[in-house]
């Protein structure tokens, strides 16, 4: 789940006007420049701070506004791009991000911001009472889950400016979080209006994918490890320190937003440094798992992406394996940023430690760092969509014999009770029975994992093209919502693309009409406008019916 530190920054006094998009980065495509000549995150950060000065209109900031650095992506020629959030009268403001993009000698260039709408509220005081909100939040918990027997629910009340949806207005954000009947955790946000009650939005707030050491799913794969005295630590120096443990098959303890008690991370340690069986009974080889998949989406962001960590800050995160009690799922928390394991319930999924969820799991704390896209709407399926897409590039990244890249999501993890034989399909996505293949103004009101198969859709086709094609030994027959003939232009340029479009031009509030402008923005910055790499971006998007 993902919580934003909002940080008191620098003041102004002018009045917003809307920003226009203006021609990015024509330096791009110029003789990349030696690192040393680049500027620094700091320098960047004090570029951005004078330019938020000199723009404070056109970005739409006012006296009342305070912003906080969020992200820092510096070009290979220089350019300059600063992600900052925004809080409105002390308060936080969901859909007020926004990033400056700065040219090679700090001067401004433009900006894309969450929302363009002018924020002024006659009162920050709640009509609703934050016990009355919190009621509210519980009630759309059980709704979310009807049949399930809740257990320890909680609901923390965070008084927001509501930016997402219309007119800026008060809001409450409540974290309403349980247990179900087995203790494995749930978490719905609902967002609800501070002066008539009325529910405005809700999603899950656990991202999930319902999706030499011997592994379960990857072979025999190789370890960095650290010695301890003459014990070795299931621990990575090489990695920011990443490391694996067992979490016993307990499960967390939160109320009102703060964790009591976590379950364990217990860091597995071994006295040969040779790690698991490759079998169940051993509870190592789920680490061993686990730990691979986190070494290979580590070292997929720095060396095609260069960036270090999933907070792009060198520093590692831990995964915990064996929770809760047959549990179903696999999920990526900021609050512990970390990664947590369910052993599945052996009919319907095995361990959930394959490489592909591993990679769609870390991503979302990538997401988060960056653009934090909102986890419901057209903006979730993307957040969705966006870990599907780094997932699976994850596992053709590392290039196991045991685990071949294809465009199937949780293909290792599902069991004979899921009766198909993945998660998801990104060349067909409704070949799942809910996701859809193209776009239409009603795929926002999917649920998250369903309305990401537009944009895994267009990710295989911008990749791989449409028709009838084997890699890898797996069959695909991917269709065009327009009837056309789509050419790929390969992996390696689909990741590029939506990376670059991901950390540098979305925002919380991106949908799918927005998507394809990040992305065709990204493609000319990489390949140059009418390039053959931007036809095709704007083709695939065609192709699902998006532009």
């Amino acid at each position: 789940m993902s919580r934003i530190r909002h940080i008191r920054g620098s003041r102004f006094a002018t009045a917003g006007i809307a920003a226009t998009s203006a021609t990015l980065l024509a330096a791009a495509l110029t003789p990349t420049a030696d690192a040393a000549d680049r500027p620094s995150r700091a320098t960047a950060i004090q570029n951005a701070t004078s330019a938020l000065v000199n723009q404070a209109a056109r970005l739409g900031l006012t006296s009342a506004e305070d912003t906080s650095v969020r992200d820092v992506v510096v070009d290979a020629d220089g350019s300059q791009h600063v992600r900052y959030d925004r809080t409105y009268r002390q308060l936080p403001v969901l859909g007020g991000d926004f990033v400056v993009h700065l040219a090679p000698n700090g001067s401004y260039r433009s900006a894309n911001r969450a929302t363009t709408r002018a924020i002024s509220l006659t009162s920050v005081t709640p009509e609703l009472s934050a016990p009355k909100a919190s009621d509210l939040a519980v009630n759309a918990l059980r709704a979310a889950n009807l049949g399930e027997t809740l257990k320890k629910v909680t609901a923390k009340p965070q008084l927001v400016v509501d930016a997402l949806h219309g007119t800026p207005k008060l809001a409450w954000r409540t974290e309403a979080v349980a247990q179900d009947s087995l203790g494995n955790p749930l978490a719905r946000t609902v967002l609800t209006d501070a002066r008539t009650g009325a529910q405005i939005d809700a999603w899950d707030s656990i991202e999930t994918a319902t999706g030499d050491g011997k592994s379960l799913y990857s072979g025999a794969v190789p370890l960095e490890t650290t010695l301890s005295g003459s014990t070795y630590q299931l621990k990575d120096p090489t990695r920011g320190n990443t490391y694996t443990g067992d979490a016993a098959n307990k499960t967390d303890l939160c109320v009102l937003g703060i964790c009591i008690s976590r379950a364990p991370a217990t860091l597995f340690t071994d006295a040969d440094n040779h790690w698991g069986t490759g079998a169940t009974s051993d509870r190592s080889s789920a680490a061993v798992d686990a730990q691979y998949g986190t070494n290979e989406t580590w070292d997929y962001y720095k060396n095609v992406h260069g960036r270090s960590g999933i907070a792009g800050d060198g520093k590692g995160s831990y995964n915990r394996v064996h929770y809760g009690s047959n549990y179903n799922n696999a999920f990526w928390d900021d609050s512990c940023f970390c990664m947590t394991y369910g052993d599945g319930d052996g009919t319907t999924f095995g361990p959930l430690v394959a490489l592909d969820v591993a990679g769609h799991e870390m991503s979302h704390g990538v997401t988060s760092k960056t653009a934090a896209l909102t986890y419901s709407g057209e903006s979730g399926g993307l957040n969705e969509a966006t870990s599907d897409i780094f997932g699976t590039l994850v596992e053709w990244y590392a290039n196991n014999s045991s685990d071949l890249g294809d465009y199937l999501i949780g293909e290792k993890i599902v069991r004979s009770g899921f009766g198909k034989p993945a998660l998801r399909f990104m060349d067909k996505p409704s070949r799942d029975g809910n996701s859809a293949d193209c776009w239409s103004s009603s795929v926002g009101n999917l649920d998250v994992h369903y309305s990401s198969g537009v944009a895994n859709h267009f990710a295989y086709l911008l990749a791989e093209g449409s028709g009838a094609k084997a890699i890898n030994g797996v069959s695909y027959n991917s269709p065009t919502c327009n009837g056309s003939t789509v050419t790929g232009i390969g992996r390696d340029k689909l990741g590029k693309i939506w990376y670059r479009a991901l950390t540098v031009y979305m925002t919380s509030s991106t949908n799918y009409a927005a998507a394809r402008t990040a992305t065709l923005n990204a493609a000319k910055d990489l390949y140059g406008a009418g390039s053959t790499e931007y036809n095709a971006v704007a083709a695939a998007w065609s192709a699902v019916s998006v532009g």
